[in-house]
């Protein structure tokens, strides 16, 4: 192991064990301690070997969000220059030789997209893509694409997600009902805040915008990092065995107000999805009617003073409303 990484290693573990960090800070201190790193890692390849390439971290490492268990997400993007291999095995082999678990990918802007145009998990991810070494305008060429054609695909892609999402809830089961949730993989935890996101990338909705959702999604995360530093590895089920340890962790008498709060949060993301997936396919089925009758959606009255109006339920253009008691 190089000085280097020896360094790296004894800082990251100084921060994972710092108590006086909350999760939010501790995940944006361990990502830009890992940016620093494979920063240094890609400079020392030579410039000939490295040059017109882009180091970019992608998933939860791209949204600064790298909590003790984490895997780090890195695409190496590269052109028909230099040598891959040798940039490739600079940077990865230290990782691995650091302990760390290790997503990564090669692969040319051109490669990169096909992926994400294939696979939905890979878009997902690309969706956060954050520049961290080396040609700079290579990797926003790779954010303005992925972005540009996942709006363009929004009509195939965000049915796909639903459905992925979908078979999720059915397969974990709902974050709020769960005696051991599991705060990624539950309906109402992490992934779905994730696909939520995506959603407000493509444009063709948005979440509800409370500050519910967004205290939800932070005390998700807190629990996650206090998960994974009492047990010391990547978990994400909260087991019976665990929650006493981790309500502990974050000052709480027992693993009852833990639970509370976790079912509380699951709660305010499912039902913020729910929103938004309704939402969506008003919107795309909107679009559908319109592009085979070529016209605006009509106006059907449904009571005095209230129309149905493109799926919704509105009033009508003679509605008075100050005038009704109700």
């Amino acid at each position: 192991m190089s000085t280097a990484t020896a360094r790296f290693v004894a800082l990251r573990r100084a921060i994972v064990d710092d108590d006086r960090l909350g999760a939010a800070q501790r995940a944006r201190t361990l990502s830009e301690l890992a940016d620093g790193w494979l920063a240094r890692l890609f400079a020392d390849v030579p410039a000939t070997a490295r040059r017109g390439y882009a180091l970019v971290a992608v998933g939860g490492y791209g949204r600064q969000e790298l909590l003790p268990g984490s895997d780090l997400d890195v695409l190496l993007l590269v052109t028909g220059r230099g040598d891959p291999g040798a940039v490739a095995d600079a940077i990865f082999y230290p990782v691995w030789d650091a302990g760390l678990a290790l997503d990564h990918s090669v692969r040319t802007l051109g490669q990169a997209l096909e992926v994400a145009a294939g696979d939905l998990k890979a878009a997902l991810g690309l969706i956060d893509a954050r520049h961290v070494a080396g040609d700079e305008a290579l990797t926003e060429q790779l954010r303005a694409d992925v972005r540009d054609a996942w709006r363009k695909q929004a009509a195939t892609r965000l049915p796909e997600l639903a459905a992925m999402c979908r078979d999720r809830a059915a397969s974990v089961g709902e974050l709020a009902h769960l005696l051991e949730p599991d705060l990624v993989q539950a309906y109402g935890g992490l992934r779905d805040t994730l696909a939520l996101r995506a959603v407000t990338a493509s444009w063709i909705a948005d979440r509800p915008r409370t500050p519910e959702v967004d205290l939800a999604r932070q005390w998700l995360l807190t629990v996650r990092d206090a998960l994974h530093r009492t047990t010391g590895r990547r978990q994400d089920r909260l087991l019976f065995e665990n929650q006493d340890d981790v309500a502990a962790a974050l000052g709480l008498p027992d693993a009852d107000p833990l639970l509370r709060r976790v079912a509380e949060a699951g709660r305010s993301i499912a039902y913020a999805s729910d929103v938004t997936w309704r939402d969506v396919e008003r919107t795309l089925a909107g679009r559908r009617r319109r592009g085979l009758r070529r016209q605006q959606p009509t106006r059907r009255p449904l009571a005095d003073g209230v129309d149905e109006y493109d799926g919704e339920v509105v009033l009508a253009r003679d509605a008075e409303p100050a005038r009704d008691a109700v």
